[in-house]
């Protein structure tokens, strides 16, 4: 079946996904670096945002929820101005109105778990196991999404290295908390959507393991194309290696750290990704809608009219 490509934007609502409340240790040059007891929504900047999205072509938004949603089932993992379900609703509802496919995110990577308070401390327990069942539920409730991403990425030591608690599943544990939570996101109707990192790692593993009903985003946010460095022709084997396979992608690029980087990701997978199975393309900037980092999300908009401009025109 054909759908309409996706060009897709990654948003924080929630932010509370990298180092624990008062602890900076390696993002302190970072809007998102630390979690906050309150949450850091500013309207103007956000509604500003997402009509220059409109403009430069966006299509669908991911929206990290984290902590921005109260959860009526765990009232205890709210923060300050966490959004009810009306609230949130209403806001899915807007989007949608404006023409976006609107995709929930809840990062459930022991690397990005903050948001879940102590129950990131608690993972592969009956506890956690009933606590990811319950806000799945609440969040595809309100959402009723048609895909849902679950994050996964960057579960390993040397991304929590600067952590005050450090937490690692490895080799069957690892499938096994990543196989419950696709069947909770299926069982609501939803497509499982995830991050495509472990597979740096485990190539084979990943390629034997991986259902195929999970759409993948490999990500590569540098910009070597021609002569990589071996690490970097490593991630860009992946997006052939995904392909071959037969996984649907949505590879992700970002002006993390290289501006054009989205605009020449977008022509490599074109050139090796299969028409059938590129569903779209992810920008991402990793930094919350802040007045003082409002210049690299002005950035990742003329980036993204940029790529798009590009494809439609080839």
């Amino acid at each position: 079946m054909s759908q309409t490509f996706m060009w897709t934007h990654l948003l924080h609502l929630g932010c509370n996904m990298w180092n624990e409340e008062g602890n900076t240790r390696g993002r302190e040059h970072r809007s998102n670096s630390n979690a906050f007891p309150t949450l850091h929504f500013e309207r103007e900047l956000w509604d500003e945002h997402i009509l220059a999205l409109k403009g430069a072509g966006v299509n669908a938004l991911i929206i990290d929820v984290g902590e921005a949603m109260r959860y009526e089932s765990h009232p205890e993992l709210a923060v300050e101005g966490s959004w009810t379900h009306e609230e949130m609703r209403k806001e899915v509802d807007r989007l949608r109105s404006m023409g976006f496919e609107v995709i929930p995110k809840l990062n459930f990577s022991a690397a990005h778990d903050i948001w879940l308070k102590e129950y990131s401390r608690m993972l592969s327990t009956p506890v956690y196991y009933q606590v990811c069942k319950d806000i799945i539920e609440e969040v595809c409730a309100v959402f009723c999404p048609k895909y849902f991403h679950i994050g996964m990425d960057e579960e390993d030591f040397r991304n929590q290295r600067n952590f005050d608690f450090v937490v690692v599943r490895q080799f069957d544990l690892w499938w096994k908390d990543f196989y419950y939570l696709v069947d909770l996101v299926e069982k609501q109707g939803a497509r499982p959507w995830i991050w495509s990192d472990y597979m740096w790692a485990h190539p084979d593993l990943f390629l034997r393991r991986m259902p195929k009903s999970v759409i993948q985003s490999n990500w590569y946010y540098g910009g070597e194309f021609e002569n990589p460095s071996e690490r970097n022709e490593m991630v860009l084997r992946c997006f052939e290696e995904l392909d071959r396979h037969g996984f649907d992608q949505v590879p992700a690029g970002s002006v993390f750290s290289t501006p054009e980087n989205f605009e020449r990701l977008t022509r490599y997978c074109t050139e090796h990704i299969s028409p059938q199975r590129f569903l779209g393309m992810m920008q991402t900037t990793w930094e919350r809608i802040d007045p003082d980092w409002m210049h690299t999300h002005r950035v990742a908009e003329e980036r993204i009219a940029a790529a798009k401009r590009w494809y439609d025109a080839k």
